[in-house]
């Protein structure tokens, strides 16, 4: 016999090594024999646990709607960009990034996005560190997600790296409205230059209208304390755009995502956002952090042996509202932690299955896992 750890319901799960195909949930499936035939499965090790069991990988025609976000780790093209710093991601770059690495990662990326559907490709998926548009095409139309349809936006950011958020979505499950960037500017740093956040509008098949935030906040490289302010800006910028949305209606339907590079406890998310986390005093203007509840038991990003949930989906309560023409099922979100997205080291800790491992290329996903949630359409 065989264990696995699932650590969002805290059980340990036996699994009979004479277990055959055939009775196992379709999504474990597709991930095996994926696994198994991709050229690094051999060679990593998996996470110690299996996502959570209530993973959905069915249809979901127009009852269900599946947001995703996804940090894909420096999804960079391999040609010279002379008005970014991309020097490190060039075929003689520090990483020597080349046309195979650089499709490996687009395939893979591309499976992970696919897998996170189940049989059904997600609707709607946020997006951060793509360089341009160019990257975006690639994963779109010259891979496995080429029979998704999706659509792109996309605007190039200020970021000195050149790495920017966007979105894509399916046009037969999300009617695009409009969408805007929004400049992240600093008043105390004006030479600072870093991502947008991304505002996306749309009508869902049950005619209601969503408004949905990316976002990439400014990480904690140079210290936490000496960044600090730029992500209770970055906060505050974001806060008063949804303001300016309840103050026209309080009722607005309304996801915030992205990476945050800061936790659900901390101060720029508690404070900066005014997220209200007790459920029992929720109104539909407030907003609630869906990782709050999961914070300690598991993570989407790994460093120094230390996972954290730096991406995160926070909502307006109106979404919280079961009763309501939209909302999220089951009041949660789900880090998309499957095994072939994990890999362990050599002291037995885990984390994200990434691109490089400092300056080594491994041909992993990315160093963040996937975040996702359902939407209830009546």
């Amino acid at each position: 016999m065989y264990f696995h750890l699932n650590t969002h319901k805290g059980m340990i799960k036996k699994v009979s090594q004479s277990t055959s195909l055939h009775i196992l949930p379709k999504w474990i499936v597709i991930v095996l024999l994926t696994f198994c035939i991709s050229p690094c499965g051999l060679a990593q090790k998996a996470k110690p646990y299996l996502a959570s069991e209530s993973f959905n990988e069915t249809a979901r025609d127009n009852n269900r709607l599946r947001l995703v976000f996804y940090n894909v780790e420096n999804l960079f093209d391999y040609f010279d960009d002379s008005t970014t710093m991309d020097e490190e991601f060039l075929p003689r770059g520090g990483r020597f990034w080349n046309k195979a690495r650089y499709e490996t990662k687009q395939k893979r990326l591309a499976q992970t996005i696919m897998a996170i559907g189940g049989w059904e490709p997600p609707a709607l998926i946020g997006l951060c560190e793509v360089e341009n548009r160019y990257v975006l095409n690639s994963l779109t139309g010259f891979t496995a997600l080429k029979t998704a349809g999706y659509e792109i936006i996309h605007q190039d950011s200020p970021d000195n790296r050149g790495i920017d958020v966007a979105a894509l979505y399916r046009p037969d499950k999300f009617e695009l409205i409009n969408y805007e960037y929004y400049p992240l500017t600093f008043p105390f740093d004006t030479a600072s230059r870093t991502r947008d956040i991304l505002h996306v509008i749309g009508k869902l098949p049950n005619q209601d209208t969503l408004h949905l935030f990316v976002n990439h906040w400014p990480s904690k490289y140079g210290g936490e304390f000496e960044t600090e302010p730029k992500r209770m800006r970055a906060a505050q910028i974001l806060r008063s755009k949804v303001d300016s949305l309840l103050s026209l209606n309080s009722e607005t339907l309304i996801v915030l995502t992205g990476d945050f590079n800061d936790e659900p406890q901390e101060d720029s998310i508690i404070d900066g956002l005014a997220v209200n986390n007790n459920l029992s005093e929720l109104q539909s203007s407030d907003l609630y952090n869906l990782m709050y509840p999961i914070r300690f038991n598991t993570g989407t990003h790994s460093f120094q042996n230390n996972w954290s949930v730096i991406d995160q989906f926070i909502v307006t309560g109106a979404l919280m509202n079961g009763s309501a023409k939209t909302s999220i099922l089951g009041r949660t979100a789900q880090i998309f932690d499957m095994p072939f997205l994990i890999t362990e080291g050599a002291t037995g800790a885990t984390r994200p299955f990434r691109t490089y491992q400092g300056p080594k290329y491994i041909g992993g996903y990315s160093d963040h896992l996937p975040i996702l949630l359902d939407l209830v359409l009546k």
